[in-house]
């Protein structure tokens, strides 16, 4: 699981993660589509994989692709891109850089970073289904969970809406941790600002009761079959 090739290709259509789990619980034929045919690319997909590199990765940012443009409209972009596949430009290099210098720049910050190891793969089963996680910073004091946002002072509402405490249940799982032991620190991309936010038992049982919900969603349409054409949500307003 240390091959990043490996880690997002093959071992993603076998074991189930955090990520596949916000999906079934938003909507299991999203779940089957992304499976399927993968995810869209999305600009802050882009810019969180460059700044996470840039601060844990700094070798492995310096052997990405970058085209000296600024926009990814232009024909140099384009042409690279479908030369080499993942290419970045000038800007999101330029925009990644400013961060994590923002964050090298905070003595509070970087003693989360500190002594410890990055990029750390783990699997291991829940209720009898495969599941894997890589956390961003492990060490023996936690889990380090790095986000990055546009409004963090909205980062509590942001972490309820996106279902962080799945991740923050699984990674805990994963890596026999408490939740006590489980940090996001966060990084506002707009103000540089830097936040560190720990995790309730609250926040990590409500992680467990969505975690066993995506479950039944997997097994009722991807084990037992269940016609997903005829899927349906239901309530009462």
């Amino acid at each position: 699981m240390v091959d990043d090739d490996f880690y997002y290709g093959e071992l993603s259509q076998l074991v189930l993660s955090s990520s596949s789990l916000k999906l079934l619980l938003s909507s299991p034929k999203t779940y089957k589509f992304v499976t399927k045919y993968g995810s869209k690319e999305t600009q802050p997909l882009r810019d969180g994989r460059l700044i996470h590199m840039s601060i844990l990765e700094p070798d492995k940012f310096q052997e990405q692709l970058f085209v000296n443009v600024s926009s990814k409209n232009s024909k140099a972009y384009r042409e690279a891109k479908e030369k080499y596949g993942l290419v970045y430009t000038r800007s999101e290099r330029e925009n990644a850089e400013r961060i994590a210098d923002a964050f090298f720049k905070n003595e509070q910050a970087l003693k989360y970073i500190t002594d410890c190891e990055f990029e750390v793969s783990a699997i291991d089963t829940i209720h009898g289904y495969p599941f894997r996680g890589k956390a961003d910073v492990l060490s023996k004091k936690g889990i380090i969970d790095i986000k990055t946002t546009t409004d963090i002072k909205g980062f509590p509402y942001s972490a309820k809406k996106y279902s962080y405490d799945v991740q923050c249940y699984l990674y805990c799982h994963l890596y026999n941790r408490s939740y006590e032991d489980f940090t996001f620190l966060v990084i506002d991309k707009g103000s540089l600002d830097i936040g560190v936010w720990e995790c309730s038992e609250e926040f990590y049982l409500e992680g467990k009761r969505k975690t066993l919900e995506a479950i039944d969603v997997f097994k009722k349409f991807f084990i037992q079959g269940h016609d997903l054409d005829n899927y349906i949500l239901q309530g009462k307003l």
